[in-house]
């Protein structure tokens, strides 16, 4: 069966291809080179990658059989000239433009690994297994560790995986639950916060809108239907008990046979649990706290908050990708003395965990340097540019519709191409230029484009949020893709509900409440749904 799967899946990759060449589509710009430049094969790659992934299960060959298409298309079907986007403006770039994140990727495994060794994980969860009751418990303790970290969304998928990890584990919850609670608290949550990493880098692209940057991301927290339902959505579903989708056999697998996997691999063996009768629990809040103490200031510290600039100026002008590891390498540097000095572990123990570390994490750097070099490849090809001329065509005759428009179309762009940064970064220029400045109608467009930006990269198997919550939770990224898929399409769905009343009721007030009744009705419908199955 498998290899009937396999054998579809690669018919399916050489028809797309046969249609592409047999459909060449005419060169829209001079400036591009390649003669599928801003035309509907910009989203191809992408999209052949994320269907074979979820045909073959297999994500790797998957990411690469899409960037090797993409590199074709960027060079007109030459050979020598594909290759040479795929090393040098796929997979290199991908490298070295993400080197930051590998770094804090690989720093947070080592730190992780020390906490184990040292027994703070194994003594974390005695204590949960205490004052943690129930399952119900667990999960809410999850989903709220989640919102208290809300400055940068890698920083929250791998810090609440690796702090709730024995906490789930001990009550029976599947992994790949785990990985959707991470998930639906990661980029959700910094899309409300406004002192994040996403709110600064929705600042960047403010101009033109009437609004200084901060000032428009607060009006558009209260519009933001996806993020702020999502987080309605876990805690309505978490009190009433229940799943569906494919999400319900890996609980009920959990639940009756203590089985957190499911299917896949089980990546815990390269980091297990140590059995450390020296570990106490401030082993691991301590470093935890230390983390995200010192990664803020990395962050401010890179922005320019200590060379004179103010707390806003500094969010918005920070770099995560150095702020980040600047503070994880300084957290990792006193952690190992910390550990020692109480001794936990020795020299040579603190050591050997720096291997064990790296090694945890080089699945997610394997898929998250494809999955970049997957966006590299896209944005090659025009992808911005394709989906601005839709926007535009859009924008003439459907203006009450426009909202949910916008909200869908940051959804695919979002999906297709894996990144949420990106697409706002396309979309809210456009957006800018269809509704008039300073209008309530504005901030609705605004809002739409940053909730389907969100929705989108929630629901992609190549987003690196995606990605970081899998390799947080320790789960099968596949897993962790196909069981959040219905429940992030689920708010997804009440969300455009929501867009398209937002169009003629123009109010936060009424709307939210409205979008709020709406998400815990529609459980309630599922649920009597899955209890008559």
């Amino acid at each position: 069966m498998k290899k009937k799967t396999i054998i579809n899946a690669i018919a399916i990759v050489i028809a797309l291809i046969v249609v592409v060449v047999c459909s060449i589509t005419i060169r829209t710009t001079e400036a591009a080179d390649s003669i599928y430049f801003a035309t509907f094969v910009a989203l191809l790659p992408p999209l052949v990658a994320i269907a074979l992934a979820l045909i073959t299960k297999e994500v790797y060959s998957s990411l690469f059989i899409g960037i090797l298409l993409g590199g074709f298309f960027v060079s007109n079907w030459n050979p020598i000239g594909a290759l040479d986007h795929l090393l040098n403006d796929g997979i290199i770039a991908a490298i070295s433009g993400t080197a930051g994140i590998f770094m804090f990727l690989v720093i947070l495994g080592i730190i992780v690994a020390l906490i184990n060794k040292a027994g703070g994980s194994a003594a974390f969860g005695r204590w949960a297994e205490v004052h943690i009751k129930s399952r119900t418990g667990a999960m809410l303790a999850s989903f709220v560790l989640g919102v208290l970290i809300f400055i940068d969304d890698y920083f929250n998928c791998l810090t609440v995986g690796s702090v709730m990890r024995p906490v789930t584990d001990r009550h029976r919850i599947s992994r790949a639950k785990l990985a959707y609670i991470i998930d639906a608290t990661a980029a959700p949550i910094c899309m409300i916060a406004p002192v994040s990493s996403w709110a600064a880098a929705v600042s960047q692209f403010a101009e033109g809108t009437g609004y200084s940057g901060i000032e428009l991301f607060v009006r558009a927290i209260p519009y933001n239907f996806y993020s702020l339902l999502t987080l309605v959505f876990v805690v309505a579903l978490t009190v009433m008990k229940f799943d569906y989708g494919s999400m319900r056999k890996h609980e009920l697998n959990a639940i009756n046979n203590g089985d957190l996997y499911t299917s896949g691999e089980k990546a815990e063996a390269t980091v297990a649990e140590e059995e450390n009768p020296k570990g106490r629990v401030i082993d691991l809040i301590l470093p935890v706290l230390l983390l995200v103490v010192v990664s803020v200031l990395g962050l401010l510290y890179v922005g320019g908050f200590f060379a004179g600039s103010d707390f806003i100026t500094a969010f918005g002008d920070t770099d995560a990708t150095i702020g980040l590891p600047w503070g994880a390498l300084i957290a990792l540097v006193v952690t190992i003395f910390y550990l020692i000095a109480r001794r936990v572990i020795s020299f040579k123990e603190a050591m050997e965990c720096v291997p064990k570390g790296f090694i945890s994490m080089v699945p997610a750097i394997l898929i998250l340097t494809f999955a970049t070099a997957l966006k590299n490849m896209t944005g090659m090809l025009g992808a911005d540019v394709f989906v601005g001329n839709l926007m535009d065509s859009a924008a003439a005759g459907l203006a009450n519709f426009l909202p949910a428009i916008i909200f869908l179309v940051a959804c695919v762009l979002a999906f297709s191409t894996g990144t949420s940064w990106g697409t706002f970064g396309i979309l809210i220029p456009i957006v800018a230029a269809i509704f008039p400045a300073d209008s309530e109608l504005l901030i609705i467009g605004m809002s739409a484009c940053l909730a389907g930006a969100v929705c989108g990269d929630h629901c992609s198997p190549i987003s690196d949020t995606t990605i970081m919550s899998s390799a947080g939770a320790q789960c099968n990224h596949l897993n962790h893709v196909s069981t959040q898929l219905p429940y992030a399409i689920t708010v997804a769905t009440i969300s455009f509900v929501m867009y398209l009343l937002a169009a003629f009721i123009q109010s936060a007030y009424i709307l939210l409440p409205v979008g709020v009744v709406l998400t815990v009705a529609t459980l309630f419908v599922i649920k009597a749904m899955t209890k008559n199955k």
